[in-house]
This record gives structure tokens, C-alpha cells and sequence, in this order.
């Protein structure tokens, strides 16, 4: 009786039916808004950091990877290529507005490693690392054999030739008397002409260009709430003939900019050794923020490579506008990495 009982029981209970499980979720991709945008923020952080040199654009997210650290929560490693604009470190233009040097202008690539936390939605800099370097001359002078290249920023030509363009656009000006900040870059043609041409940064100083002639020794850059810092550019023919053609623009005073002299600076590549004598300012920007949680420590893994993706977007969600049918628990191959070539390959 019992048993049959049970018997009746177990046919009116309905059937148990699994749940089904969530749908698999696809990694993060470097042509990614979500990736764009760290990028974006990321080459933001660099150029605001870096005290020397001139303003780098992204040239491409060679790769990302995404790393949960809970609810609204997600650390990003980005690997991240760039290219060195016209624009200097201190000019006011905005990045948007800067210029991609070309590579006949033998261009400059910044490579960056950078560790982002979001939470809440919100960016921020947790650590980065980056270094550039300029493209061989080998390179370039198989697409422009007549292209100058670039030269030692501490060569005597160069020197030369930015002492001469200063004095020169110091002798005709009506404005303050300037003095060298740091030279930008340099190249040197020997044929069809020989010729330098400079580009180098400058700030004003307590005297006008007058009041310098009769004793520039006593002429002080203007204190922190007054700097007004400006950039030259300079040509010199030195044969067949001898001319200067000097430029220089200041740029106005930019509360909370400031320049660090050699010597003071941590958080980016120095103004060149002389014994080194390179040809561009490295990008050498190391940071850790100091104020990093411990379960978003700042610093990088062995690997970026080696950090586990983590789902940014459902499959089920991708699927709505992907007309072919899948079948259940199909996981899409990851997206591209790395991304999309915005100017040129170096």
C-alpha cells in the first residue's frame, strides 16, 4: 500500500527542469567603444603627466585585457601604441588639434603600458609605463631618400643654430626677453642643401629684450602665477649660402602648468644627457598611484597578456543583431586585437 502510495505521489509531481545556465559572455575587443574610451583616458593621463617633449596621439590598442574585481568593479590593462604630434608638452592646444608628425618628418612612436580601474563607471590611473623611440632612419630613407633625419639634440650644429635663432628673435622683439627651455627636436639635410632646422621651447623672463642687452645674467624666469611659456621653430642654410628664419610664439599664461627643470623631475624622461646625445625625448613615464586600494594594486603583472579576460558584453546581447542562428552555449571568437592602424604603422 505504501509503495503504492509513493508510486501515485511520484507521478503527480511535476518534472524537475534545469535552469538554464546564463549565456557565455564575450571579451572585451581593442576597437571596443569601452576600449576606445579607456584609451582615450589612458593617452589623456600620459600627456598630462609628462613634463618634457611634445604631446603623444593613439595610434592603435594593441591589446586589452579586463580583470573583475566584483559588482561595477573592473581593472583594464591596456597595451597602447602612439605618435608624437607637433604639439609640445606645453601648448594649449588641444590634443584633438595636433598634428601626427609624418613619417617623412621622421616620426616618433610611444609605446605604453597602463593599468585602469573602473568602478562605477568611473576611469582612473592606476599605474603606467612608456618609452618611445624614433623610426630607423633605414626606414625613412627608403620611402624619401632626401628626408633629413633626425640629430642628436646636443649636436654642435644644433646648438649652434638655436643659439643663433634665439639671439636673432631676441635682437628685433618688442616682447619680454626669452630664454631656452629645452630643445624639441633637430634634423640636419647635407643634400641637395646643407641645412638644420630646430624647434625648441622657450619661457619669458622678468626683462624686456631691451633691458637684456645690457645685462641678461640678471633676467629670471617669471614666478609660477606669471609663466608664460612659448615655442620656437628655426631654419639655418649653411650652404651654398648663409640665412635664418626664425618663429617664436608664446603661448600666455596657463594656471597650473608648469616646466621641471633638469634634475627635478620623477615622473618623466629628462631633458637628454649630452653624453647620450639622443635624437628625441624618451616618453619615459613610470607611475604608480600612491593612493591605489590593495585589491587594485598598482602595479603590472609578470604579463599583461596573462590577465584573465573578463566578460564585457553577453553573447545573448550580440546575438540580437547577428541573424544567424547559434546554437545554445556558443561562444563568438574573440574580438580583434590588436585594433585598427588610426594613422600609420611605424
Amino acid at each position: 500500500m505504501k509503495a503504492l502510495v509513493a508510486l501515485i505521489l511520484l507521478v503527480q509531481l511535476p518534472a524537475h527542469r534545469a535552469v538554464p545556465a546564463a549565456p557565455p559572455l564575450a571579451p572585451l575587443g581593442c576597437d571596443d567603444p569601452e576600449a576606445e574610451a579607456a584609451a582615450e583616458f589612458a593617452v589623456n593621463y600620459i600627456n598630462g603627466h609628462s613634463h618634457h617633449g611634445y604631446k603623444f596621439a593613439l595610434n592603435r590598442v594593441d591589446n586589452v585585457r579586463v580583470v573583475s574585481q566584483g559588482l561595477n568593479n573592473d581593472i583594464m590593462f591596456l597595451e597602447l601604441d602612439l605618435l608624437e604630434t607637433t604639439c609640445h608638452i606645453l601648448s594649449p592646444t588641444p590634443l584633438a588639434n595636433c598634428t601626427v608628425r609624418s613619417l617623412t618628418q621622421h616620426a616618433v612612436e610611444g609605446d605604453c603600458d597602463v593599468k585602469l580601474q573602473k568602478l562605477d563607471g568611473k576611469l582612473s590611473v592606476l599605474a603606467s609605463k612608456c618609452h618611445s623611440h624614433a623610426d630607423s632612419s633605414e626606414d625613412l630613407l627608403q620611402i624619401c631618400p632626401d628626408c633629413p633625419l633626425l640629430a642628436s639634440l646636443n649636436n654642435t650644429e644644433v646648438l649652434a643654430t638655436v643659439t643663433a635663432a634665439l639671439n636673432h628673435h631676441n635682437s628685433k622683439t618688442t616682447d619680454p626677453y626669452l630664454r631656452l627651455l629645452e630643445i624639441g627636436r633637430a634634423r640636419i639635410q647635407y643634400h641637395p642643401v646643407h641645412s638644420v632646422s630646430v624647434e625648441f621651447a622657450v619661457a619669458a623672463t622678468n626683462c624686456s629684450a631691451g633691458e637684456a642687452k645690457e645685462n641678461a645674467g640678471v633676467c629670471q624666469l617669471l614666478p609660477e602665477d606669471q609663466s608664460n611659456f612659448g615655442f620656437c621653430t628655426a631654419s639655418r642654410l649653411i650652404r651654398p649660402s648663409e640665412d635664418l628664419s626664425v618663429d617664436c610664439q608664446l603661448y600666455g599664461h596657463q594656471p597650473g602648468v608648469t616646466y621641471s627643470q633638469p634634475g627635478q623631475d620623477t615622473s618623466a624622461g629628462l631633458v637628454p644627457s649630452v653624453a647620450q646625445g639622443f635624437t628625441n625625448h624618451n616618453l619615459r613615464l613610470s607611475h604608480n598611484n600612491p593612493v591605489a586600494s590593495e585589491s587594485a594594486s598598482s602595479e603590472f603583472p609578470t604579463s599583461m597578456l596573462s590577465a584573465k579576460p573578463v566578460a564585457k558584453r553577453a553573447v545573448a546581447e550580440a546575438a540580437q543583431h547577428d541573424k544567424v542562428p547559434r546554437p545554445v552555449g556558443f561562444v563568438p571568437p574573440p574580438p580583434p586585437c590588436p585594433g585598427k592602424i588610426r594613422h600609420f604603422r611605424i
